[in-house]
Order: structure tokens, then sequence, then C-alpha cells
């Protein structure tokens, strides 16, 4: 398998740096995408890979923005040459119940966890097409598929990135482009390590495996989806929860 360029957006959190490394330690060059304020903690989180052995580089770029996107991947295009893989993986989450949630607190989630990615994609299709290759992945989760009380603005993005997912993947699929959402349940990660600990108790009592995921078990399924061989693999939805959610 020949060396691709990758790029992860919020390749500097938990799961994003699982995935890189993943790709990385496979021989990939990998640019992780953080916000234009978190330079500092993007160089440590640089220089703490590379005391690891693992080669990463990072980029600036809110991807919640149309035209910023667009300069980071004219920025990357011209140090690296092109992108050949793309996890979109930037998101947040400002929960509430819908008769509480402000306009704002709808609009955050939406374009950053949905928006990101037409924002970025929309700037490497094109290329990728015409080289006729390319691997996306999209980050959805299990809650946007079954819903979650009090994520209503999280749960429709998420559902929406696989709708974008289907439809790009079928306009791409003759031209070497896969495009397949990874949709994870609950993650080890800061954001549920915050989590009291009955409520974590009662949501690993809900997960047939008996315990909650570690960012490897997202990582691995990412490695797969973006290799060469996985051409044949397209528009599709990979659950990876534990057995949280069952659906075909």
């Amino acid at each position: 398998m020949s060396k691709k360029t990758a790029l992860v957006t919020g390749g500097t959190g938990g799961l994003g740096t699982a995935i890189c490394k993943t790709l990385a330690n496979r021989g990939d060059v990998v640019i992780a995408c953080h916000l234009p304020h978190e330079l500092e903690q993007a160089s440590q989180w640089q220089a703490q890979l590379k005391q690891e052995g693992i080669d990463a580089n990072i980029i600036a770029g809110d991807v919640g923005s149309f035209d910023a996107a667009a300069s980071m991947i004219s920025t990357i295009e011209a140090e690296f040459g092109w992108i050949d893989i793309l996890v979109n993986c930037a998101g947040i989450t400002r929960d509430s119940t819908l008769r509480k949630m402000d306009e704002k607190d709808w609009d955050d989630v939406i374009n950053v966890n949905l928006s990101s990615v037409f924002n970025v994609t929309r700037h490497v299709i094109e290329g990728m097409t015409e080289r006729g290759y390319g691997r996306i992945v999209n980050i959805s989760s299990v809650n946007g598929q079954r819903g979650q009380f009090g994520q209503t603005n999280y749960s429709a993005a998420k559902a929406g990135m696989h709708g974008f997912t289907m439809s790009l993947a079928q306009e791409s699929a003759r031209k070497g482009v896969t495009v397949n959402t990874v949709s994870p349940g609950y993650i080890d990660t800061s954001m549920t390590a915050a989590m009291p600990d009955e409520i974590r108790t009662s949501i690993v009592a809900g997960i047939p495996v008996g315990r909650i995921g570690e960012p490897q078990d997202i990582a691995h399924t990412i490695g797969f989806l973006t290799l060469e061989q996985t051409s044949y693999i397209t528009g599709a939805n990979i659950p990876v929860n534990g057995g949280m959610f069952m659906s075909f």
C-alpha cells in the first residue's frame, strides 16, 4: 500500500488522536486540524506524539467557516500536494432539552458537527475525483441513529452526516472515492470521563459487551475503511457501539 496523505479534523482531540496515531503508524502522512486559538495546545500535542515516535503535522483551521476551510485546504495542498484521506471528526455538544435550548446552541452544534463536513469535503472532493482516488469517513454517533434526551441539536447533526455520506457516495462511486460513516457509541474520552460515576455505571449496564469503548476501537475501524483494499465499501454506516444499538 502506498503512503497516503490524511487530514483529520478535530485531530488533536481524544478520538482524533487515536485516529491520527493509527494512520501515522501505518505510514500515512497525517495532518491534524485544530482551532486557531488552540495553537499552543496543538503544538504540545504534536511534541507528545513525537516523543512516542509518531510524526504528525498540525494545521489551524475553523472548519465551521467555508472560507477558512478553503484556505486550510489550499495551505495543505501547497505543502503536501493533495489529500487522499479525509476524516471529518470535529464535533461539539451543547446539551439541553429543546424547550430550553437557545438559537446559538442549535446553530453552533449544527455548524461544527454538520456544516463543517460540507465546508471541508467540498474543497477536497473535486481533487479526489479528478485523481480517481479518495477515502472519506464521517464520524457520526449512535445518538444520530437512536436519538438522545437533551440532544436534539447533536442528534440532528449526526443523523444529517449520514444522509450527506449516502448522497456523496453515489456521486463519487465511479470516481474511485468511497464515503462512509462511523457511528461510535460511548467512548472513553475526556467528555465521558467527566460524567458522574453513577451515570457511567448506568451507561455500561446498557452496553452488551459490558464496557465503554476505547478510542482505538474507532480508530481501527477508520484504518480499515481508509485502506486501498476497501474500495467496495461506500455509503455505509458502521456502528461501533458495543451492541448498544443494533439495526440493519
